[in-house]
C-alpha cells in the first residue's frame, strides 16, 4: 500500500499569508501527518502531492527525504485523480492538515481496506466535531446522521481510471484523531486543548 498525503491547497480558509502545513505543533504540521505514516510501517511508500500554491511546504518535505508528486493545483479533486493514475495498488490518501493523527489510527485505517470497494472514505459525526469544537463545511447524510469527511480516504487505484461516478463506501470513526481538520485559525487554536 502507498501513503499519499495531500500538501498542495492554498489554505485559503486560514486567511493568512502564510502555508497552513507549516503551521508549528510541535513541528510543522505536514511532518506530523508524513511521521504518522511512515511511523504506522503500513506503506511501501509515502509520497506528498504538492502544488505551486506550496512551494516552502514542498522545500521543507524534500528537506526531510519526503517524496514529492507535482500537481498543477487547480483543486483536491484534480490533484487527486492526477496522482492516482500514477499508481495501480491500494492506497492511503489523507489530507496533510490532520495535526492529530498517529501511528495507530493510521494502522486502524489500513486495517479497514477491503480490496471489494473501489473507493472507502472515513467519516466523523456531528457530534464528534462538536464535542471537540470544530465545523466542516463537507457533510453528508449517511445512516440517518449528519456526518463529515475527514480527508481520509482508501482507495484501490488499480481500478479506477477517473474520479467520476464512482461507487463511495463510507465507514465512520468518531475519533478527533482523524475528526480535527485545520480549516481556520480557530481550528488551529483548539490544538491547544487537544
Amino acid at each position: 500500500m502507498i501513503g499519499i498525503v495531500m500538501a498542495g491547497g492554498k489554505g485559503s480558509r486560514m486567511k493568512s499569508d502564510k502555508e497552513k502545513l507549516l503551521l508549528q505543533y510541535k513541528k510543522p504540521i505536514i511532518l506530523h501527518v508524513v511521521d504518522s505514516l511512515k511511523n504506522s510501517n503500513c506503506f511501501s511508500k509515502i509520497i506528498a502531492v504538492t502544488s505551486p500554491h506550496s512551494p516552502k511546504t514542498k522545500k521543507l518535505l524534500e528537506e526531510n527525504n519526503v517524496e514529492t508528486f507535482d500537481t498543477p493545483g487547480f483543486g483536491y479533486v484534480e490533484d487527486l485523480n492526477l496522482v492516482l493514475q500514477k499508481f495501480n495498488e491500494s492506497v492511503l490518501v489523507t489530507s496533510g492538515d490532520l495535526p492529530l493523527l498517529d501511528a495507530q489510527i493510521i494502522q486502524q485505517l489500513v486495517q479497514q481496506f477491503d480490496s471489494q470497494k473501489i473507493w472507502t472514505s472515513f467519516l466523523v459525526t456531528q457530534k464528534l466535531l462538536s464535542s471537540i469544537g470544530t465545523q466542516s463545511e463537507f457533510s453528508i447524510i449517511h445512516n440517518n446522521h449528519k456526518c463529515h469527511f475527514t480527508g481520509i480516504s482508501l482507495i484501490d487505484s488499480e481500478k479506477i481510471n477517473s474520479l467520476e461516478n464512482l461507487e463511495e463506501n463510507y465507514i465512520v470513526l468518531d475519533d478527533k484523531r482523524i475528526g480535527l481538520n485545520l480549516n481556520t485559525i480557530q481550528d488551529y487554536d483548539l490544538l491547544g486543548t487537544a
